[in-house]
This record gives C-alpha cells, sequence and structure tokens, in this order.
C-alpha cells in the first residue's frame, strides 16, 4: 500500500477536515470511484470498522492498517506521524 505522509500541525485541522482531504486526495490518485476501507483517530482512540485493533495490542501494526492492507488497499494518506489515518481502495 503506497503512504502519503502529511504534516498538517500548524494547520490545527479536525478529523472532518482530514477526512475530506484525504477523499479528494484519494479521489486524484485513485480516481472518483475510490473508497475509504478504514480509519484510525489517535486523539478520539477510534477506529473504524470498530474493534479491529482488539487482536492487535500491543503490535506495531493497528488494526485498522492491518484490515486495510488484508483488503485490498491501494493508498493510505497519514496526518501528523499518525494522528489521523485514512486507507482506500
Amino acid at each position: 500500500m503506497k503512504t502519503l505522509r502529511l504534516d498538517t500541525t500548524e494547520l490545527g485541522i479536525d478529523f472532518n477536515t482530514a477526512l475530506k482531504l484525504a477523499t479528494r486526495i484519494a479521489q486524484q490518485q485513485l480516481g472518483d470511484d475510490t473508497m475509504l476501507l478504514s480509519w484510525y483517530d489517535r486523539e478520539r482512540d477510534l477506529e473504524s470498522p470498530a474493534g479491529v485493533s482488539e487482536c492487535h495490542i500491543g503490535c506495531a501494526t493497528k488494526g485498522s492498517w492491518d484490515y486495510a492492507e488484508n483488503r485490498g488497499a491501494r493508498l493510505a494518506v497519514e496526518f501528523d506521524s499518525g494522528r489521523f489515518v485514512f486507507c482506500f481502495l
């Protein structure tokens, strides 16, 4: 999976803004039919699909990342060293 890492710390963007930006990037990179497979929000300790990290406790790889990779994700957009991560097919 290709990973695009963005440093947006100085912009102070929130989750919804990051999601919109990541989606636009994915559409530009992968086409308009791209689909969000998983996401992670470190600030709120939330992920989707819910519960995918339960079996990854203590692992370096987040469940949301592993979930996306195992389903053919082609692009991950990571904000601020993992603050928000969005994986797209």
